[in-house]
């Protein structure tokens, strides 16, 4: 019992310090950039909502606060905390550390409706409602597919997964052999490799209601993921319907894919990494690894997209810096000796 409460604390001050260099986090980024916001001028930004003060800022740095850097640092975490608790859902449920966020289909589904979109000329938010819809399209084909397969379900659903994935992206090929190369080609290339670059407020709308949705029924069953965990014998045993948890769990996961996705683009290893890096903090303990992904989640795509618009003249797409930052740890990971778990 003691050990158990020792634990507990531990992972609890774990779960707080992530929130504060969150804050911090945001902090510093808000205040980061070709144009620089101190502290002070921030909260005189902010408090002036709420009281009169006379300004001792800019006009440009208020516009720039709220039309760039805040839209672009909430999506930067929300789109970590989302494939960061996903990945975790998803390693839970089919109890296989390689699952990732777009095991379902889901990225490579947003990948084709963006790319349809952008052939046909759409505007910046048809582009993200098309990518929405074709990726919850594919989980669904996903799961109508999985339903025909005889034998282990969990195990059809991933195998349909691989497969309507693979047809997709033929798709997606398909689409870029036929692009207009001056025009259509770049922009299918650089949606896919995923950015916040051009964020703006309505991106933030969009995409919040879609990601609670998927964050809050994890969050509440995250205490049923260490059952589930047993084996649905022990499961049953004291009353937990499991197949109503994992479908709550995948579909909760799969929105969160989806809305991610369709907003950022196709940023990848998150959903893989930050959930083994948040084991090695606070255990195998769903009670504390799904708030602690969220917190990780935010924290690393926050500060890559830092290092994404701050550390060269020209922006470098964010999904470039996380394979780069996710492959060699990956790697890393699988060659320990107590390997990944």
């Amino acid at each position: 019992m003691y050990k158990a409460n020792e634990r507990a604390r531990k992972n609890t001050g774990v779960i707080i310090f992530l929130l504060l260099i969150l804050i911090l986090t945001i902090i510093v980024s808000i205040g980061i950039g070709k144009y620089a916001i101190s502290p002070s001028e921030l909260i005189g930004i902010i408090l002036s909502n709420f009281i009169d003060i006379k300004p001792y800022w800019t006009d440009r740095m208020e516009v720039i606060f709220y039309n760039i850097r805040f839209p672009r640092i909430m999506l930067a975490i929300l789109v970590g905390c989302c494939h960061a608790t996903a990945g975790a859902a998803y390693q839970g449920i089919f109890q296989n550390p390689m699952a990732s966020p777009d095991i379902l289909g889901a990225s490579a589904g947003a990948a084709f409706g963006a790319a349809l979109a952008i052939m046909n000329d759409a505007s910046s938010r048809e582009i993200t409602i098309s990518a929405f819809f074709f990726s919850v399209v594919a989980v669904l084909f996903v799961h109508f597919m999985s339903k025909r397969v005889k034998g282990n379900r969990i195990l059809g659903l991933i195998l349909s997964g691989i497969m309507i994935s693979s047809l997709v992206s033929a798709g997606t090929s398909y689409l870029k052999l036929v692009a207009d190369p001056n025009d259509q080609l770049p922009a299918i290339t650089y949606w896919l490799m995923g950015s916040l670059s051009g964020t703006k407020s309505s991106d933030v709308t969009f995409a919040i209601i879609p990601m609670l949705l998927g964050l809050i029924p994890i969050f509440l069953l995250r205490w049923q993921l260490n059952v589930l965990t047993l084996g649905d014998e022990e499961a049953k045993t004291i009353g937990i319907d499991t197949q109503k948890i994992r479908l709550i769990i995948i579909l909760s996961a799969t929105l969160l894919t989806a809305s991610s996705v369709s907003v950022s683009g196709m940023i990848g290893w998150i959903g893989l990494i930050i959930p083994h890096l948040s084991r090695f903090l606070v255990g195998n303990d769903y009670r504390y690894l799904i708030p602690t992904s969220m917190l990780f989640g935010s924290v690393f795509l926050l500060i890559v997209d830092n290092v994404s618009r701050m550390l060269w003249t020209n922006e470098i797409p964010i999904g470039i810096l996380t394979a780069f930052i996710g492959a060699p740890f990956f790697l890393y990971l699988i060659t320990r000796e107590d390997n990944i778990s």
